[in-house]
């Protein structure tokens, strides 16, 4: 099997991405995480650019790594300028990294416009700069040949002299990058003929930039003519378009061509690696993601989900379960009654009756017509299959709620006061309570009213509140959707509220959450519903 090096580079060429900025614990963070998938290379930095990165490199050395190895990032000498003068390779060898990378000018524009010295001069510091390196540190240096593939375009004879002049120095990999993300697949092939040509003795890796869409392709086509490192970002961050994702070129080398990225059984992780990378850059990953997103094997239309059902490969290239990942079924008025019986065959695995799937269905349609959405509101629809079935049960009986302090001058800058009236357990309870904004106050109101029957609701906490105008036509009447989401014993589940009122809107949602907190202590075992009858069908 071939194997694949993985170099990851979030933590220096995606931190270059807009909105993303790393802490050095978060960087250190990461490293463990990036170890635990198994990536070959990390990427931690630029020695002497910046005091954080000076920071990773001193205290990254006491953790204990089992599968990676740290580099640390840099660029030739500068002109005129021996390499034991130069600052920059001085620091690359005070950091004292597993393995030292450099970037050097492979097109004859930028060496004669942004370092302003000559071609042959070019050519000394990319070889007096390996050499140095190379006795310093006693270990491994990469040359990445930046703008090697447009250099290769403009003049191909001096792009490939730049990297015949790391290798004759030591360089252990020959990195050929796509710096602005314009390649097409066929020039990375025939630029790469002509390397291996060239230098067929040379490793090579590839790194390319995502400005055409096309890094994935790059990369999987640079693979295919040779290269053995793959350097890029899991999620794909960086600059402009990102670098190439890592987490789509490890799933495809991996299950489509037969090679070994990173160590056996660890691809199952991929979906979670990727999932601690959006959180700890603070960034909402897009949920069709190749092979990670939480779309990636979402299925909505009818005629997929039945497919699927019979045979997962009709609508799936590959097994969600191979990179981490799941299936999901989606509740909408596009779903057929084969939606209805997948997305219940879990929690309500004998659910069978066709006259209560019908009714289901036909509540869903006509609800998201009104303008619900269950693809984000499990909670909700659960209470509404719950409520076919007969056997959903309400713990608390809603006489009115008021909201105080709204539209007075004082209501931007101080609390609001949130009344509510309910009847628990036959008791009848009136609570006022504070919070910052409507929705907050009624929270707190409706927590205080149902705390001492039901004590365990302490662990519910709000985590996400969404409003989305429906039918904005309507202007000042419109429908608002609020979608709320909650944490509850470590599970996260969504609720949703329509109304032309935001305030009752908001009201439904928080009050189904509520109420599917305590269903899922009350029902140890979802097949223990009472079975569907036909009465409770038309209900």
């Amino acid at each position: 099997m071939t194997t694949i090096e993985i170099y990851e580079t979030t933590l220096r060429d995606g931190a270059q991405g807009e909105g993303v900025n790393l802490s050095l614990a978060d960087k250190l963070a990461l490293t463990q995480a990036l170890d635990w998938f198994g990536v070959a290379y990390i990427e931690g930095g630029w020695p002497g650019s910046n005091a954080k990165d000076e920071a990773y490199f001193a205290q990254v050395r006491d953790l204990k790594l089992t599968t990676s190895k740290i580099a640390a990032f840099g660029s030739t000498r500068r002109a005129k300028v021996s390499p034991a003068d130069d600052t920059n390779l001085c620091k690359l060898v005070e950091s004292k990294a597993d393995v030292t990378c450099i970037f050097g000018k492979t097109w004859d524009l930028h060496v004669r416009d942004a370092l302003r010295v000559s071609l042959s001069d070019n050519l000394a510091m990319v070889a007096d700069s390996v050499a140095f390196l190379v006795s310093e540190t006693r270990r491994d240096v990469f040359y990445d040949a930046e703008h090697f593939f447009d250099g290769w375009k403009a003049n191909a004879g001096y792009a490939l002299d730049t990297l015949e002049a790391a290798h004759r120095s030591g360089a252990a990999r020959i990195v050929l990058c796509d710096t602005n993300g314009g390649s097409l697949p066929q020039d990375i092939a025939t630029a790469m003929a002509q390397v291996r040509e060239r230098l067929p003795t040379a490793k090579l890796g590839i790194h390319v930039h995502n400005d055409g869409g096309l890094a994935v392709a790059n990369t999987l086509m640079a693979v295919q003519s040779g290269c053995i490192q793959v350097q890029g970002c899991l999620n794909g961050m960086g600059e402009r378009c990102g670098n190439v994702d890592l987490t789509a070129v490890i799933a495809n080398l991996e299950l489509k061509l037969g090679m070994r990225c990173i160590p056996e059984g660890h691809l199952q992780r991929l979906t979670e690696i990727s999932r601690v990378l959006w959180e700890r850059i603070n960034i909402q990953g897009p949920t069709n993601q190749p092979f990670v997103g939480r779309s990636a094997f979402a299925h909505k239309g009818g005629i997929h989900v039945s497919a699927v059902q019979r045979n997962s490969k009709t609508y799936e290239h590959v097994e969600p379960e191979s990179v981490g990942n799941t299936r999901r079924i989606l509740i909408s008025e596009l779903s057929g009654r084969s939606n209805i019986q997948a997305k219940l065959s879990s929690r309500y695995p004998s659910l069978s009756d066709d006259v209560v799937i019908k009714a289901i269905l036909s509540d869903v349609v006509e609800l998201e017509n009104a303008g619900y959405s269950y693809e984000a509101a499990d909670a909700s629809f659960d209470l509404l299959v719950r409520r076919h079935l007969g056997v959903a049960r309400e713990h608390f009986v809603l006489h009115h709620y008021r909201i105080h302090g709204l539209g007075t001058p004082e209501a931007d800058q101080d609390l609001v006061e949130a009344t509510v009236k309910l009847t628990v357990d036959g008791d009848l309870r009136l609570r006022v309570a504070e919070g910052h904004g409507p929705v907050d106050a009624l929270s707190h109101a409706l927590m205080a009213a149902l705390l001492p029957s039901y004590p365990q609701l302490k662990d519910l906490s709000l985590s996400d509140f969404k409003v989305r105008v429906v039918n904005s036509s309507d202007g000042t009447a419109a429908k608002v959707r609020v979608l709320i989401e909650h944490r509850y014993h470590g599970q996260t589940f969504g609720t949703i509220g329509v109304s032309e009122n935001i305030i009752e809107a908001s009201w439904a949602a928080l009050e189904e959450a509520v109420e599917y907190a305590l269903m899922i202590e009350e029902v140890a075992a979802p097949s223990d519903a009472a079975a569907p009858s036909s009465a409770a069908a038309d209900r």
